[in-house]
């Protein structure tokens, strides 16, 4: 190449389009450089498709503004020009120079491709953008090409619309799995579970097959709903796989939060390959279902394999700390993380210190850390301070940090009803009462307790009062029976868990009905002997309730798990996973 240049004479584009390639199989940014110099030399002007390929390598070493440099001498850019740089400046997440690239492509009188839409898409942060380019896109005839599809519904659902990413799919028929596994991914990951569970079903009975980005979805959908029986199927469909790793993440993921840690432990050690997020999901998995030790135990191990934890590996071993009461273990660990890891600690991390020294009744100390928090405390902190100050009987401090709540989540229906509860624990109803026009007058109405519990397949939902459920009569029958007999054995109803001013058997009726307990009574008329009885709460279950499964899985013989929204609890022969440390 020296020699020619030396002599005034180039070879052919071809040649040099085969030397950059080599480069960048190499990374070789230097010999690029001189590539491009070459090229260039004494006024020299490459070919536009050689010009390009430069472009490419810059983009490929990831050196943009070389890229633009050499797009910005081109005396004349075509689509495949403006999309390479449209795509850099997307994939880098600048968002506004490759918006800006497109006007100007536009106004030089290049049409945007398919590929130029979809680069530009996926780095939208506006909706505003997202209309504009669907617009371009219909207006060039665009909108049914997969990869346009695809990206709209990817950007629609990312965005917290996924209805729109549904409007775009069911414009027209879908022949190409892609588009399947975008609209699945958008409704899964906006929490949309049972929405993506409907797509799924629609894209099986549509001929397609589950490839692994869609059931990478559909188990974070089963994970959402709780639905175990659904995620075995998925399960079986993974196992035509070869082992992969963000399915066996997910699979791992998913039985933990199903509250089956057995299967759970098996997916875990069957794995070949394991990274962070593995370790980290099955430590924050066995924590959460109670099994503290264990899931210490596990975070050695990982130590031991050589994996370096992250910040989510530390919340999982402090929230196991801190739900066993191991005091000195969770300061070691929250003291030590920094020094140890490199991991500064942030509020998840705060949040179960303060919940461990609640628990443990040193509410000074967890006021203490609260104010040295480096980072400003949010309502989920003072959430954290007020249940520990529930628990210790704290009044005065509950009601300051009930407060504090209110004042950063003032639609927080849960801290008013918290709140209102304090006061009714101490009689003041005079306070209850303005609490409740409080409510009134901010429109803010208290979320009722409802608990599902899966049987064939389906969910049954369950609320308090609600009689709409056309076994009632039956599960009523049902409850009754069992409140009896648990009374005849010594259970007595824990009234100060009401959260009304009620008197003597109102209380008592109150308590009777809790939706759990429904849900419990309909699994033990339709569920089998020897299946697990698995309810999934919307609310913290209150401590009746902790002591009616405690003695209802005795008497009945059966084993239950409950999920509520901060973790899970195995009740089996009179016993709960938690031990009473909740």
């Amino acid at each position: 190449m020296d020699t020619l240049q030396s002599h005034g004479l180039w070879a052919d584009s071809a040649t040099y389009s085969e030397l950059i390639k080599c480069c960048m199989s190499q990374r070789a940014v230097h010999e690029g450089n001189l590539i491009r110099r070459h090229l260039y030399f004494n006024g020299h002007q490459p070919m536009l498709f050689l010009a390009n390929v430069l472009i490419n390598m810059y983009v490929k070493f990831n050196h943009l503004t070389d890229a633009h440099k050499v797009f910005d001498k081109m005396p004349v850019r075509n689509v495949v020009s403006w999309t390479t740089m449209i795509s850099a400046y997307s994939k880098c997440k600048q968002q506004q120079m490759a918006l800006e690239l497109l006007v100007l492509m536009l106004k030089e009188g290049v049409r945007p491709n398919v590929y130029t839409y979809s680069s530009v898409l996926r780095s939208c942060k506006e909706m505003s953008d997202v209309r504009m380019l669907h617009c371009g896109i219909i207006k060039e005839g665009l909108e049914s090409d997969v990869f346009v599809r695809s990206a709209l519904i990817d950007v629609f659902a990312k965005l917290g619309e996924p209805e729109d990413s549904l409007l775009v799919f069911d414009e027209m028929v879908t022949g190409d799995a892609i588009v399947w596994n975008s609209i699945i991914g958008g409704f899964a990951q906006n929490s949309k579970n049972d929405e993506a569970m409907k797509l799924f079903k629609r894209m099986k009975r549509a001929g397609f097959t589950a490839e692994q980005a869609t059931l990478t979805s559909v188990l974070r959908a089963c994970t959402g709903l709780t639905l175990l029986e659904l995620g075995m199927q998925a399960h079986v469909h993974i196992v035509k796989y070869d082992q992969d790793l963000i399915l066996n993440n997910a699979l791992v993921d998913m039985y933990c939060k199903c509250g089956s840690l057995e299967d759970a432990r098996r997916v875990f050690n069957g794995m070949k390959e394991r990274d962070v997020i593995t370790w980290s999901t099955m430590i924050s998995g066995l924590a959460q279902n109670g099994y503290s030790q264990e899931a210490l135990k596990l975070f050695e191990s990982m130590k031991a394999s050589g994996t370096k934890p992250n910040y989510i590996t530390i919340v999982g071993v402090l929230f196991a700390c801190s739900h066993a009461g191991l005091l000195e273990d969770g300061w070691y660990y929250f003291r030590s993380m920094k020094k140890l890891y490199g991991i500064e600690p942030v509020r998840e991390h705060y949040g179960c210190m303060i919940d461990l020294l609640g628990k443990a009744g040193k509410l000074e100390d967890a006021v203490k850390l609260l104010n040295e928090m480096e980072c400003e405390p949010d309502a989920v902190t003072w959430r954290t301070l007020l249940g520990a100050c529930r628990v210790q009987g704290n009044m005065v401090l509950a009601e300051y940090a009930a407060k504090k709540v209110i004042e950063l989540d003032p639609d927080d229906a849960g801290t008013y009803t918290v709140l209102s509860n304090i006061y009714a624990n101490s009689q003041k109803w005079d306070s209850v009462e303005e609490i409740r026009t409080q409510m009134r007058d901010r429109g803010i109405k208290k979320e009722p307790g409802c608990s599902w519990i899966e049987v064939n397949k389906k969910i049954h939902a369950f609320i308090i009062g609600d009689e709409s459920h056309p076994m009632i009569v039956e599960v009523n029958k049902k409850l009754n029976q069992l409140i009896d007999r648990m009374i005849g054995i010594g259970y007595v109803p824990e009234t100060n868990f009401v959260l009304q001013d009620l008197e003597g058997e109102q209380m008592e009726d109150s308590l009777r009905h809790h939706s759990e307990k429904l849900a419990l009574a309909f699994g033990l008329i339709t569920l089998p002997l020897g299946k697990v009885i698995r309810i999934r709460k919307n609310l913290r279950i209150c401590g009746d309730c902790h002591v009616f499964f405690k003695l209802a899985s005795k008497v009945e013989k059966r084993s239950v798990v409950i999920r509520d929204p901060i973790r899970y609890h195995h009740f089996e022969d009179g016993q709960c996973s938690c031990g009473d440390y909740w």
